[in-house]
């Protein structure tokens, strides 16, 4: 029995080479999923059409879009909703999970239905780079539906080789991937956030705001710093020692 290759499309640098490598190595893919959370980055939409169109021209399958079920609303939606802030400004990562992995599931229990039920098994690609052993490592030995496949570790790809491989395909150049308010932004990206993008500098600021009330230990989306602390600062000309707020575990 066949068993189809799904690919998890992250719109950033590597998930980007892993298709371009794919498309330049034969590799027959089944499906492309995108899982939109409705706050990723102006350029990582503008880099997702562009590489979608990019791949369907190299012979590629279109790239599905797919969203969390349930109650049809963002995450950012969400965290104002229920006066919060993403999973991982407390240290967790379940926004990823909710928002990324949840809509790509539901996805492909629609199509594979049939498949998982005869016995069939499905190949899953996910783009960690030659310098990310550690998290691909982390379970998923045991999932009854899905082989788990790192072709750039596979490859020894890191991320400058990633880099390299786009640029040689002639494929889109990504930024980064992530939501404009993810807790795991350094300070240069949310000085650059609120520069570029002020409206959206200002959304992440309400945001942050609204849950204030019931943050404990979080300061705020820096986790050990609030980011209207840096436009404070600003204003003020003040200079205050800000961690950068990132988090060693799933991206946000």
């Amino acid at each position: 029995m066949n068993q189809p290759l799904i690919v998890s499309f992250g719109g950033g640098v590597n998930s980007t080479a892993m298709l371009v490598e794919f498309v330049r190595r034969g590799v027959a893919i089944d499906a492309i999923l995108f899982a939109d959370t409705g706050g990723e980055r102006p350029e990582t939409y503008e880099h997702v059409w562009r590489f979608a169109a990019w791949l369907v021209e190299q012979g590629a399958p279109p790239v599905h879009i797919v969203h969390k079920g349930g109650r049809v609303e963002t995450l950012e939606q969400n965290c104002l909703r229920e006066k919060m802030l993403p999973s991982l400004a407390y240290g967790k990562a379940g926004c990823s999970h909710k928002y990324k992995i949840e809509p790509q599931e539901r996805w492909a229990n629609r199509r594979y239905r049939a498949h998982w039920k005869s016995g069939g098994r499905v190949t899953k690609a996910l783009g960690f780079g030659a310098e990310e052993q550690r998290r691909a490592n982390k379970g998923r030995n045991d999932d009854p539906k899905y082989d788990y496949w790192y072709p750039l570790i596979e490859w020894d790809m890191d991320r400058d080789a990633c880099l390299e491989s786009i640029r040689a395909a002639g494929a889109p150049l990504p930024g980064k991937s992530a939501c404009f308010f993810c807790p795991g932004s350094h300070d240069p990206e949310i000085r650059r956030l609120r520069d570029q993008y002020p409206d959206l500098f200002a959304r992440a600021l309400e945001m942050e705001r609204n849950a204030k009330p019931n943050l404990l230990w979080t300061r705020g989306l820096g986790r050990k710093f609030a980011w209207a602390d840096i436009d404070y600062q600003e204003r003020h000309q003040l200079t205050l020692d800000l961690p950068c707020g990132c988090y060693d575990g799933e991206p946000a």
